[in-house]
């Protein structure tokens, strides 16, 4: 099996224009569903098994939860023209002590979607070319970003731990 990318290795090369922004919303919009399909027919106790350090299947979940906050806060930093965005916790605490793997599967589902139909609904009523070129610098990345910018980083970073959560399921042996 490949082998993912660290997600703090990747990098990206933002230059697609802002009117991919319907095909980004779609993305976004349908995590939740695709995440249904990753964890269908899974055991609790394969939801929960972690292999090694890593996060188990619903503390993947749990962590898209988790980071929609962060989207969240960055969209707010492009409304009100911030310069820099926040930089996320790199260590991922809140993840880490969420104890996702306690919660019942439905929670955490039904968590991760109403926090990101508040996202997308939110992003819907951004309807014009300028709310998506707004521009700010990302603190890690060292590079400016704008607004369909980190449509498209939450998007990779959804499919990231979706690859993740399908590994799992192979490496488990649960298909």
């Amino acid at each position: 099996m490949q082998p993912l990318v660290p997600w703090f290795d990747m990098r990206w090369d933002f230059s697609f224009p802002a009117a991919w922004f319907p095909l980004l919303l779609e993305r976004l919009r349908g995590t939740p569903a695709r995440c249904h399909s990753a964890i269908g027919g899974l055991s609790d106790a394969t939801l929960t098994a972690r292999i090694g350090e890593t996060w188990s299947i619903i503390e993947n979940i749990g962590h898209l939860t988790d980071v929609e906050s962060l989207w969240t806060e960055r969209f707010d930093q492009f409304e009100q023209g911030a310069d820099t965005l926040v930089a996320a916790d790199v260590t991922n605490r809140t993840t880490w002590d969420a104890d996702h793997r306690a919660r019942p599967t439905a929670d955490v589902m039904n968590e991760f979607e109403r926090t990101r139909a508040a996202t997308v609904g939110r992003l819907e009523a951004w309807n014009t070319e300028a709310h998506w070129e707004r521009s700010a610098m990302h603190p890690r990345l060292e590079t400016p970003m704008r607004a369909i910018d980190l449509a498209v980083f939450v998007a990779d970073h959804d499919d990231y731990h979706l690859a993740r959560m399908h590994q799992m399921r192979t490496e488990l042996n649960t298909g």
